[in-house]
């Protein structure tokens, strides 16, 4: 049995994938002025690790909207984020804050991310540019995981994380307002025009006028049903939710189970042969999905199975319509080991460590399969939906090279090809129709989320349209450190890319704020308007509706959340529910990570599930919240 040379160890879902090199270093103090304009790079070529985009030193401790309190006999901190700073004695007035409505400026002092005047000194001074543009190195920092929105796990350290999950679990088994598509960035790629997943769901349903999800008469909801955390002695991935016309499904222990969408009543359960560990988040017209599972469950002679199971479940019947592994040519008699799976049309495909493999949706019949190559190439993983696209390594270890390729679904034919830029180790697919790819080129994101840079990719002919730079400490997207298809907070509809910005401070005494803004994807840039969160709420893409943007709002810790339709061209907010708030059911809302749980809003129905379950806290201590796997609103 042989593997590619340069590929992690095999496992299946969650084994730990070789690290970038380099390690995460201490916090280290930021520059003098992190937001000062600095004169443009020579060239489009992404800085190396540490400099444009690494992030700041981490905000103060305390979640989302926890109220901060001023000094005494001082008055608040904090005023109206990007609104005009009372300037410090002797000193001229600053500028509006990014992202905000820019008033009529003197001609000396442009908005942000525009070119600006020559400095004192006269001519042969270097005009600084706008905010937005590449900038002097920063010194790399770790920042620590915060609530709601704050910074993120490094990508080393989720790497780290996945692997002592994987010894668990599968051992062997505000704002960037400037023009970040600028003229430099422009020129990386062709221009070309596009047509157009808490989860994103890429370009699915774009392109139509609208949307189906309608305000209700009273957008006040109640509890739907709460299911409760399920007894667990070690961790357990549960990924995977679906909703149907009939039932909301989940995977738990073991099994998949169909719940009635009002009462939360058990309607059927497939049972599985092993735990679940990857789910496809696309369904067919008719319901039907793809998972992987591991081929057994943990006995004294296998204590960790393998993730080698692809099968194919009709959610409108709850039947598993078949199950199978694979064999290839790297890896002899032994099956493959799968750690995603999704699905395309009738194409259900599936990648791991030792490359990939497709079947047929309705009877399991192979499409392709791994491959012997010569150059150590396999498919890392593959994104579904409206088009099938894969993430393709080649190369050595210390000298690998990432493509990204348009396939025809039936065959597994390249239809184009990419290839990512020098630095880049991992590489994620945001939408196949666009095809728009994340990644962290030089590991320069800093923050956890894998996203330095998006690149909007011309599917029909794998040119470049634009390179977007994305600044890590100002937009809160995220991708899965080494998974192909794990974005969230992102949305694609309308030929735009949807981005919540991060956390900052809000307008209001205490707490904090953010927005949603949209970067053209044949242009790479932002589109003007946004979407407010409001103070002391959070807001977050859930997925496109037609023309519209699903979004969550994070809520305070003394609100219940809200979900909102946003119109994708005017961003104006209609709002679609909002939740009570009883203390009792806002921390059964709130006991959910919103970057570690499934949020699906369907017809008035919002489900918050888990991705992953441990055992659960003493219950006898009145200081554990109590834990639920799934909770459920209804305005229906």
């Amino acid at each position: 049995m042989t593997q590619p040379n340069d590929g992690p160890p095999q496992g299946g879902f969650g084994a730990p994938q070789d690290p970038p090199p380099g390690g995460f270093g201490a916090p280290t103090p930021p520059p003098a002025d992190p937001l000062g304009k600095q004169p443009p790079a020579a060239s489009p070529i992404p800085p190396p690790p540490g400099g444009y985009g690494s992030p700041p030193t981490p905000p103060p401790p305390g979640g989302y909207g926890a109220p901060q309190a001023a000094p005494p006999g001082q008055p608040p901190q904090n005023p109206a984020y990007g609104y005009p700073q009372a300037p410090p004695p002797g000193q001229p007035p600053t500028q509006p804050g990014y992202g905000f409505p820019q008033g009529q400026q003197p001609p000396t002092q442009p908005g942000y991310g525009f070119p600006q005047a020559p400095p004192p000194g006269g001519p042969g001074m270097a005009p600084q540019q706008g905010y937005g543009y590449p900038t002097a190195p920063m010194q790399p920092q770790y920042p620590g995981p915060q609530q709601g929105g704050g910074k993120k796990f490094t990508t080393q350290m989720q790497i780290i994380v996945a692997a002592a999950v994987a010894v668990v679990l599968i051992v062997g088994g505000g704002i960037f307002y400037a023009s970040s598509g600028s003229d430099e960035k422009g020129k990386q790629g062709e221009a070309s025009s596009a047509g157009t997943g808490g989860e994103a769901k890429g370009g699915e349903g774009a392109g139509l006028d609208g949307g189906t999800e309608k305000a209700p008469a009273d957008t006040k909801s109640k509890v739907g049903f709460q299911l409760p955390h399920p007894k667990v002695t070690d961790t357990t991935t549960v990924h995977g939710s679906w909703v149907t016309d009939k039932a909301y499904v989940k995977t738990g222990v073991y099994e998949i189970v169909g719940y009635d969408l009002a009462k939360g009543t058990k309607l059927w359960s497939v049972p599985l042969t092993g735990q679940l560990c990857a789910a496809s988040r696309h369904m067919s017209k008719d319901y039907k999905t793809a998972i992987a599972f591991q081929d057994g469950k943990p006995s004294a002679e296998d204590k960790y199975p393998s993730c080698t199971q692809i099968g194919a479940l009709d959610l409108a019947t709850g039947k598993l319509m078949w199950s199978k592994s694979v064999t290839s040519a790297a890896s002899g008699d032994e099956p493959i080991r799968f750690g995603e799976v999704t699905l395309s049309g009738t194409t259900v495909a599936a990648g791991g460590t030792s490359g990939g493999a497709a079947f047929n949706l309705a009877n399991g019949a192979e499409l392709w399969k791994p491959k012997a190559d010569a150059n150590n190439c396999y498919d890392m993983g593959y994104g579904g939906g409206d088009a099938l696209a894969v993430v393709r390594k080649c190369g050595t270890y210390d000298n690998r090279q990432l493509t990204i390729q348009a396939l025809n679904p039936s065959t597994g034919a390249p239809l184009s090809s990419y290839d990512m830029p020098p630095g880049v180790e991992y590489a994620s697919i945001v939408s196949t129709k666009p095809l728009v790819v994340a990644a962290d080129v030089g590991d320069t994101a800093g923050d956890g989320s894998s996203i330095s840079d998006f690149f909007s990719i011309d599917a029909a002919t794998g040119k470049l349209i634009v390179r977007i730079s994305a600044d890590a400490d100002k937009y809160a997207g995220d991708c899965g450190s080494t998974e192909v298809e794990q974005c969230g907070s992102l949305a694609v509809g309308n030929n735009k890319l949807y981005v919540p910005t991060e956390e900052h401070d809000g307008g209001g005494e205490f707490g904090d704020t953010n927005e949603i803004v949209a970067f053209d994807l044949t242009t790479g840039k932002l589109v003007g308007g946004r979407a407010d969160a409001g103070d002391d709420y959070t807001l977050t893409p859930l997925r496109m509706d037609g023309s519209n943007v699903i979004a969550y709002k994070q809520p305070p810790y003394d609100k219940g959340g809200q979900v909102v339709s946003i119109d994708g061209s005017t961003f104006e907010e209609t709002v679609l529910m909002v939740n009570p708030d009883d203390e009792a059911i806002r921390d059964a809302e709130t006991s959910f990570s919103f970057d570690y749980a499934e949020f699906i809003y369907e017809k008035g129905r919002l489900f918050i599930s888990e991705k992953m379950v441990s055992e659960p806290r003493d219950p006898s201590n009145s200081l554990d919240d109590k834990q639920y796997l799934v909770v459920s609103f209804t305005t229906v």
